[in-house]
């Protein structure tokens, strides 16, 4: 069997899942070299949540993150999260729009692009999975894994297959809540890999408590890559810790063979930094309790710390556990979708409204209405007609692909953001965030013309 590989989540699932992504670019470029030297299979620095962090919370520019980030890592690989037709905003977007996101993920810095459908619905991974190929990116299609009456290994197996035939060149078993159990995940992956070659990575979370032990015998069964966050950004609603998983299969072998000097350098790096998220109150010590009930809700890591960043903003903290109690009652109700964003954020949303209104279903967000419309893709079960009339009365549902309903759209959001938008990142960034990508591009360009002027009186003073 070939040697264990490890991805390392610390830069982007891990800060997103305890410190609701706030990770400063500043705080990333220090430890990055040192990172590089470890042996990893890939760093995960991007996608996500990253990108809307960093415009609507840090004022900074995602896309500069990456450069950066891709100038000071030479030897590793760099991996992001795309949301498949959803790209890292909260609606489809047009083909056009896709194939340009990923030509840039891929210019300015990518390597690896794990690519998802929130509902495993396989029509909405074409139009990136395409684009990945055209531009030579590695393909890395998600299953995103949870449990239900219809999400069975023969769903599974089938799905894989199918991205295999759509041209993915590698899987990973996406379980985002952490619902994965050791002896299952052993049966996926002894099955998986008995009808593909495809290398295999799973990633789970510690919100149960049952992660390394699904990593234990996953890597039994013979998975290829696992991913884990570097200790400070460890546990919790993140991955299980890098060093003492490197340390545990360094002892078969399979040994990943990383560095643990370098390891250790890269935790010393980031304690300090978790002290500070955690006095500030933006590390939240709930998210770092187990809680097995997880295996009941299935709540992944970021929809749990978002749940409680809008309960503290709504000074309703104390209904924390019964919205977790509403999530899979209205999971049930939407047909079982994964709980994956941005499906696991909508359903949330759902649940926290349903709780904090005192009736079920008396506010729905826009969101959830177009995922019944079908506007998000085909649900994983049927939606029953009296749910579908709660929510969008008589209105019809689609059963094309959503995206076929989408015209091209880049060049018309080109020319509507041109006063703004000096390259085409920022028109993507237009694109997706439109809400909060303005005032972030305004005070981008004020700053820097401001700069420049100052440069200018600078040198004529001097002169």
């Amino acid at each position: 069997m070939s040697k264990l590989k490890i991805t390392e989540t610390a830069l982007r699932d891990g800060h997103q899942s305890l410190i609701a992504t706030r990770l400063k670019t500043d705080e990333i470029i220090p430890i990055l070299e040192t990172m590089d030297d470890v042996g990893y299979h890939a760093l995960e620095v991007w996608g996500g949540a990253t990108f809307d962090a960093c415009i609507r919370f840090l004022n900074e520019d995602p896309w500069e993150r990456l450069r950066l980030i891709r100038k000071h890592v030479k030897k590793t690989k760099l991996q992001m999260l795309l949301r498949g037709q959803n790209l890292l905003g909260y609606r489809n977007y047009a083909d056009d729009t896709v194939d340009k996101f990923v030509e840039l993920s891929l210019k300015n810095g990518i390597d690896i692009i794990r690519v998802f459908d929130a509902l495993n619905d396989v029509r909405n991974l074409e139009a990136s999975m395409k684009a990945i190929k055209k531009y030579n990116g590695h393909c890395q299609c998600a299953i995103s894994y949870t449990t239900s009456e219809v999400h069975t290994t023969k769903y599974y197996l089938d799905l894989i297959k199918t991205m295999e035939s759509m041209g993915a060149d590698s899987i990973c078993i996406k379980d985002m809540a952490g619902v994965l159990t050791p002896y299952n995940a052993y049966d996926l992956v002894k099955k998986i890999k008995e009808i593909t070659n495809l290398p295999i990575e799973l990633h789970t979370h510690c919100t149960s408590g049952i992660a390394d032990m699904i990593y234990m015998k996953a890597v039994e069964a013979g998975v290829d890559i696992i991913d884990t966050a570097i200790s400070p950004f460890s546990g919790g609603t993140s991955q299980p810790p890098t060093e003492s998983l490197a340390v545990t299969f360094s002892e078969m072998d399979r040994n990943p063979g990383l560095n643990m000097e370098k390891l250790l350098k890269v935790a010393e790096y980031f304690k300090p930094i978790r002290d500070k998220y955690m006095s500030e109150g933006i590390l939240n010590p709930k998210v770092l309790l187990t809680d097995p009930q997880t295996l009941k809700y299935q709540v992944p890591g970021g929809m749990l710390s978002n749940l409680l960043s809008q309960l503290k903003q709504q000074n309703a903290v104390d209904k924390y556990e019964e919205v977790l109690k509403e999530v899979p009652r209205v999971r049930a109700d939407l047909g079982y979708p994964p709980l994956v964003t941005p499906m696991s954020q909508m359903v949330g949303t759902q649940s926290l409204f349903n709780v904090l209104s005192g009736e079920r279903y008396k506010l729905i967000p826009k969101e959830i209405k177009d995922y019944v419309r079908g506007n998000y893709g085909k649900s994983p079960a049927p939606i029953s007609e009296e749910i579908r009339k709660k929510i969008i009365g008589d209105e019809e549902v689609i059963t094309v692909r959503p995206a076929d309903l989408i015209k091209p759209e880049f060049e018309t959001i080109k020319e509507e953001a041109s006063e703004l938008a000096k390259c085409d990142e920022e028109v993507l960034m237009y694109a997706l965030f439109p809400q909060v990508a303005p005032k972030f591009l305004e005070e981008k360009y004020t700053i820097k013309k401001e700069e420049k002027e100052d440069e200018v009186m600078h040198i004529t003073v001097t002169m």
